[in-house]
């Protein structure tokens, strides 16, 4: 499979994404925007909510010595087309798409990096795709039978009319940005979501009503319902799983996560990152790093690496 360079820093990730996606697929979803790196045993990246694959700018240079990363904004963000149809089931229908892109990129084997609620996409696409997957990595993401106050005030916000956009227009704010029902939730330092990643992430939702849509639409009929439903999806994973927690998130307690570990049908581990909170591959890539590297190469086949 032709692949890109493997990138020297984030700097140079953040500007190849920014010049358009290596391929764009087209899925019955939404048409995805996909962006390859590296080589190696192939990876497949999923971002979180309200992300887009720019935020593995800080994973990608040192993954892409090892593997071959394939990065997919999610429907309605990023560069990817806005998700066709309304409804609870997105998150179904988004993991759905994830398995056509995996088709159409010829992944036969592959290992898995996700977090928050792409980390719910990629659950639901790995047990689809059963023995084909080698590994999963799991940053803070969503813990069956837990709904996090926050996301129902989100989803609650979001629902009466011009909500959405009074949610989004709130985090110009620096004393929103940084509060802990928002981005201040989300790192270490809560000022780190007034730089580089509001310039990636807040501010083009600020800019683009059409961008905006896009990812308030997973906040629409969100479907706790699978939320609370994913032990199951847990219980058909076979590959070996690695938990990587900030042990600060408020949305989904280090506690809740332990408990989760015992869920999944194959091996599964936890480990933590003290300090972190909900984005800890963010602000605290090499922490992260030095714990998801060695997991996949010890885990992931290389009978197909480019």
């Amino acid at each position: 499979m032709a692949t890109t360079s493997t990138p020297r820093d984030a700097a140079e990730v953040t500007r190849a994404i920014a010049a358009g996606p290596t391929r764009t697929i087209e899925t019955e979803a939404a048409a995805l925007a996909t962006w390859t790196f590296g080589q190696g045993p192939d990876l497949v990246l999923i971002h979180g909510w309200p992300l887009h694959a720019a935020t593995f700018r800080h994973l990608v240079p040192a993954l892409a010595r090892a593997f071959t990363c394939h990065l997919i904004d999610l429907p309605g963000a990023g560069q990817s087309g806005r998700l066709r149809g309304g409804g609870p089931n997105k998150l179904r229908r988004a993991a759905a798409a994830v398995g056509e892109v995996v088709d159409a990129l010829g992944l036969t084997r592959f290992g898995v990096y996700a977090h928050d609620s792409g980390a719910v996409v990629a659950r639901l696409a790995a047990a689809a795709a059963g023995d084909r997957v080698d590994a999963l990595v799991l940053g803070n993401t969503e813990i069956p039978g837990h709904r996090p106050w926050q996301v129902r005030a989100m989803c609650a916000l979001a629902a009466l009319p011009g909500g959405g956009r009074l949610l989004l227009e709130s985090l110009r704010l620096t004393l929103v940005r940084r509060s802990p029902m928002t981005l201040g939730a989300c790192f270490r330092d809560p000022a780190y979501g007034d730089g580089e990643f509001y310039e990636l992430f807040i501010a083009p939702l600020l800019r683009s009503r059409a961008l905006a849509a896009g990812q308030l639409d997973l906040l629409h009929d969100f479907d706790w319902a699978l939320i609370d439903a994913l032990e199951d999806v847990h219980r058909q994973l076979r590959a070996p799983v690695r938990m990587i927690w900030g042990d600060g998130d408020p949305y989904f307690p280090l506690a809740k996560a332990r408990a989760m570990v015992e869920q999944f049908a194959g091996e599964a581990s936890l480990s933590i990152i003290p300090g972190a909170r909900l984005f800890a591959h963010e602000d605290a890539a090499d922490e992260v790093l030095a714990v998801a590297i060695p997991f996949l190469e010890e885990n992931m086949s290389r009978e197909t690496a480019a």
